[in-house]
């Protein structure tokens, strides 16, 4: 397996359990963030045009790095570059998704009038073999070909007790994961949440760079998951996950049983969508970013805690069918 990503190589080390060749780099641009919860358009919209004015060039770079890989099939989540360049090797693609970068940037203003940008998107994901089209989607009809898979999730592997045991938490004793991904929360005061008495936060060096010593909080460094643990353990070691919504996150919960609070993160068309969808599979909660901040927090998660369990059982088995289409598209 070649990973082409600029996902962070000890991110990559410590998820997977295969062999694989990283070759690092940039595939898209996405949306900037200044932070976890708030958008930065005129960077995104920067940026944007700078990539894909150059896109004919990147296509033709892509294909040189190629030419030893022997490569079969590619994969994309969802840069367009990756079914451009399978079309240029000759190669079947599968793109895996629960959005489109099109999708998404209808609805910036500055993207959506960039003169040529949506179109030259578009043009790269309809090269697309076959489109997963994972739960928690629109319908992702720029692609020619889709077919609708289960949830893809990760689920935890150590039971909920060994983990709360190995960060001396108590079994009965309540307990909140901050998840905010690799932008961070820097301006959140963790130490004054309201929650501390009742509850024990835990935290991640990718939300805060430090915190007070307390007794209810739990600082939990990056050198954690060179031991053995992986996030899904800490999911699922937790009562609720204090967040903002992304599939990956939800899915994630959904897999665990675990609620959600979560709060908004700014213009972003997938937000609408997977809160419309994500309480058939998550009991989930919402907190205004000013509560958020504040700290005022303890009134959601015990109203959190008290709803009923979500309507409908997951199916989770979404990896073991995207990967079995996979190799059938490929002929392995």
């Amino acid at each position: 397996m070649v990973l082409r990503t600029a996902v962070s190589p000890s991110l990559l080390e410590r998820s997977l359990r295969v062999p694989f060749t990283l070759l690092a780099g940039v595939c898209d641009t996405g949306l900037v963030q200044r932070d976890s919860v708030t958008n930065d358009d005129e960077s995104t919209t920067r940026e944007a045009l700078a990539f894909y004015s150059t896109m004919d060039a990147r296509v033709e770079a892509e294909c040189a790095r190629l030419a030893d890989c022997d490569v079969q099939v590619i994969v994309g989540d969802i840069p367009p570059l990756a079914f451009e360049v399978a079309t240029r090797l000759g190669v079947p693609s599968v793109a895996i998704a629960n959005f489109t970068w099109d999708w998404i940037y209808e609805w910036h203003d500055q993207l959506r009038d960039a003169p040529g940008l949506l179109d030259r998107i578009r043009r790269g994901y309809q090269q697309a073999t076959l489109a997963l089209r994972l739960p928690l989607s629109p319908p992702l009809d720029v692609f020619p070909r889709v077919e609708s898979i289960p949830l893809v999730a990760r689920a935890a592997e150590r039971p909920r007790s060994d983990t709360r045991r190995a960060l001396a938490i108590a079994d009965d004793r309540k307990v909140a994961l901050l998840s905010f991904g690799g932008y961070g929360l820097q301006r959140l005061d963790v130490g004054a949440l309201d929650c501390l008495d009742d509850w024990t936060v835990l935290l991640t060096d990718r939300i805060a760079s430090s915190v007070a010593p307390s007794p209810s909080v739990v600082f939990l460094p990056e050198s954690l998951f060179a031991s053995g643990f992986r996030y899904e353990d800490l999911v699922a070691a937790s009562d609720v996950v204090v967040t903002k919504p992304g599939y990956g996150i939800i899915s994630e919960c959904a897999a665990a049983g675990t609620a959600m609070l979560y709060t908004s993160r700014g213009v972003f068309r997938e937000y609408d969508v997977l809160v419309a969808e994500m309480p058939r599979i998550v009991r989930s909660r919402h907190l205004s970013q000013d509560a958020l901040f504040a700290g005022q927090w303890h009134e959601a998660l015990e109203a959190l805690i008290g709803q009923p369990p979500p309507p409908e059982c997951v199916d989770a088995t979404g990896a073991a069918r995207a990967a079995a289409l996979i190799a059938s598209i490929s002929g392995l």
